[in-house]
């Protein structure tokens, strides 16, 4: 089927067979790597990206139900060369450590401080389950949430 999805703002065309999921249109036909494929079931969380402003786990969402919608990927939160509040608390307070999982984890943050721009420490906890950390970074990447949130209250 042909599909036009607005992706990080741009419009991308491309014909997918109706089988296609996001993660793999985002990848093979955008050319943005920054969603990664984790497992395949939704369970790691490594490839949630932003579909109409909400987070889903690109990998359970077929590439033909994004047609005609936006979705924005880690990629597309820098805006003109500055980072986004959450990427730039990611790095502040060492919310990576090997880096797989980070994209999905920022996307998943950036969705939750659009939902409640003034977490506590147990709603970012709840609010990232559906994420998975391999290498255990757990406590920075909640200190990177909270960071954020609390920069985007001073502005």
């Amino acid at each position: 089927m042909k599909l036009t999805v607005t992706v990080n703002g741009s419009p991308v065309d491309a014909e997918v067979a109706d089988r296609m999921l996001l993660v793999h249109f985002l990848r093979d036909r955008a050319g943005l790597t920054g969603t990664n494929v984790g497992c395949d079931t939704s369970s790691c969380g490594a490839c949630t990206v932003l579909l109409d402003g909400r987070s889903v786990k690109s990998c359970t969402v077929l590439a033909a139900q994004a047609d005609g919608r936006e979705v924005v990927t880690v990629e597309g939160l820098a805006s003109d060369g500055e980072l986004h509040p959450v990427q730039r608390a990611f790095h502040a307070e060492h919310g990576l450590q090997c880096g797989f999982c980070t994209p999905g984890m920022v996307m998943a943050a950036v969705s939750l401080l659009e939902e409640n721009p003034s977490p506590t420490e147990p709603e970012v906890r709840a609010a990232l389950e559906g994420n998975i950390c391999r290498c255990t970074g757990y406590h920075n990447i909640v200190r990177a949430v909270l960071a954020a949130a609390s920069e985007r209250q001073q502005r």
